[in-house]
């Protein structure tokens, strides 16, 4: 028997360690997926992970019910990896680079062209600070103005450090899918 997301809610409210476990077993494959683009390792994103879900246990009382409950789940896994990293004092620091607003890059294109874990790869080779903005501004939807005030940086490290995941990124992908001369 499959359970409702609102029965899972409300056994979890009332501290039903099988409704817990059953959440857990629902979400926590697609939020490791999100821990690890966070993180440099697995180990450190099974901690986020953990860590995730103690908070999504211990406050699931204020999840209003509008709203995707997942969204929900992530916006807190989100929030946990950034304190990890918090905690490990990332610096961001700024990198001058040109045209930031006119440095187009056709993330669908590039995107469609690799796998999933190949990309989610490629996205944890970069230095910790692009890769943070990347997964914020790309894949998490943040904007510049929220990404400042999430991560204590100013909008325009922000997009520094975005274009620099592009361009390191790009670099990447050019490697991977341009042909190689034929060796002599």
């Amino acid at each position: 028997m499959t359970l409702s997301e609102s029965e899972i809610i409300n056994g979890c409210l009332a501290n039903k360690r099988d409704l817990q476990k059953a959440l857990y077993q629902r979400y926590s494959a697609k939020m490791f997926l999100l821990c690890l683009r966070y993180t440099k390792n697995r180990e450190e994103a099974e901690d986020v992970l953990q860590d995730g879900f103690v908070k999504v246990f211990s406050n699931i009382k204020q999840y209003s019910g509008s709203g995707s409950f997942e969204g929900w789940i992530r916006m807190i896994m989100v929030n946990t990896a950034l304190e990890m990293l918090r905690k490990k004092k990332l610096n961001f620091s700024s990198c001058e680079i040109q045209n930031i607003e006119n440095d187009p890059l056709n993330e669908s294109d590039a995107i469609s062209k690799i796998a999933m874990q190949d990309l989610l790869l490629l996205i944890r080779e970069l230095p910790s600070g692009c890769q943070i903005i990347f997964n914020l501004y790309v894949i998490e939807g943040y904007n510049h103005g929220e990404i400042a005030e999430k991560l204590a940086i100013s909008k325009g490290t922000s997009k520094s450090q975005l274009a620099r995941a592009r361009e390191l990124l790009q670099g990447k992908l050019k490697n991977i899918y341009e042909p190689k001369e034929l060796i002599k």
